[in-house]
């Protein structure tokens, strides 16, 4: 299975990874509505908090107040229904396409030759069987689903924001481009940092299973310290893959959250003259897009931390596939059937 180290995303491996969810394409369908729900409920509260605003509580007008404030509520309680079912039918996804592949491999591990067990180490076998697997249905429950969401509420987002003020969803548009370069740097980084970590995560899992079901040759040879000095170069180098993680994102996240306050504070600033000298923006545009700046650039922090958990789980797969193209299985060709046999042995 190839997986170019340059490449960002391996869309081959994600169709292949897609192709385990035919058979829950019912399940796959609700949980898409459901991140529909969440982008569309989320991005209308606060136009219906402008018209509140502008019609009833500026003009300090009672009649119709009541139905914003229904409005609120229902669409408040949409989209915590919405949120209550994608985190049940993602998660319900993501494990039962892990186990269809868990059983898969194991499947296959059980007809490898002997030679391949002895050229292999059984700890990367129990790492790609175990934790990768957790990773891949992490890419259901948090990668996938969330990041169209946050795509599509941002898509909501924005056009909401232009058709009640142009002027001031220039402001916040102009930003985005700096935040969407970022994004696709830290991205690229984070590929190869999380790559090294699953590496090491192999590489440990390995050492410990190996040296403990062979504890009785370590102590009849004195090997304790030899080991125990191996075991802290690996650990060491783990540590050093996810500190490198760790690296990355408190360089990109304060970044983009300095983006969003001054995006924020420029819309307050030139939304507030407007409101007060030109009278191109009502106190409602101005307030409904105090809210929905941060839900413009808070889908973006989210997209950069669900890719990481995304390329956490392609990176694991890639590694388990691996493990399934592989060509050492015994192969069964036979035709004959026995019907009797005495079991007599001769030699």
């Amino acid at each position: 299975m190839k997986n170019p180290k340059n490449k960002v995303f391996d869309s081959q491996l994600f169709k292949r990874l897609l192709h385990y969810i035919k058979p829950y394409t019912g399940i796959f369908i609700i949980a898409l509505m459901t991140v529909i729900g969440l982008a569309v409920f989320g991005a209308l509260r606060p136009k219906v908090l402008q018209l509140a605003i502008d019609q009833n509580i500026a003009q300090k007008f009672e009649p119709g107040f009541s139905k914003y404030i229904l409005a609120m509520l229902g669409l408040l309680i949409l989209e915590v229904t919405c949120n209550l079912l994608f985190i049940y039918y993602a998660s319900w996804l993501g494990q039962s396409v892990v186990r269809d592949i868990r059983t898969k491999l194991f499947k296959h591990i059980l007809g490898f030759k002997m030679t391949y067990f002895d050229n292999s180490s059984v700890g990367v076998l129990i790492t790609r069987t175990v934790t990768d697997m957790e990773r891949i249905a992490d890419i259901f429950g948090e990668g996938l689903f969330m990041i169209f969401s946050d795509i599509l509420k941002m898509g909501v987002v924005g056009v909401v924001m232009f058709y009640m003020n142009w002027q001031l969803s220039v402001i916040v548009f102009c930003a985005l481009p700096i935040v969407l370069i970022a994004t696709k740097i830290f991205q690229k980084y984070m590929k190869k940092a999380f790559e090294d970590v699953r590496t090491e995560v192999s590489n440990l899992n390995s050492f410990v299973q190996e040296r403990i079901t062979g504890m009785k040759i370590v102590q009849i040879f004195a090997r304790e310290k030899i080991e125990s000095e191996n075991f802290r170069a690996i650990n060491d180098r783990h540590k050093k893959g996810w500190i490198k993680t760790v690296w990355y994102n408190s360089v990109f996240f304060p970044i983009a959250d300095l983006l969003s306050s001054v995006t924020l504070g420029t819309v307050i600033w030139l939304g507030g003259l407007n409101t007060v000298l030109d009278q191109t923006a009502s106190v409602g545009d101005l307030t409904a897009f105090i809210m929905m700046v941060p839900m413009m650039f808070r889908p973006l922090n989210q997209i950069a931390n669900k890719f990481n958990t995304l390329q956490m789980g392609m990176v694991a797969a890639d590694r388990v596939f691996k493990v399934l193209d592989t060509t050492s299985n015994i192969q069964d060709h036979g035709d004959v059937v026995l019907e009797n046999i005495k079991g007599d042995l001769e030699f």
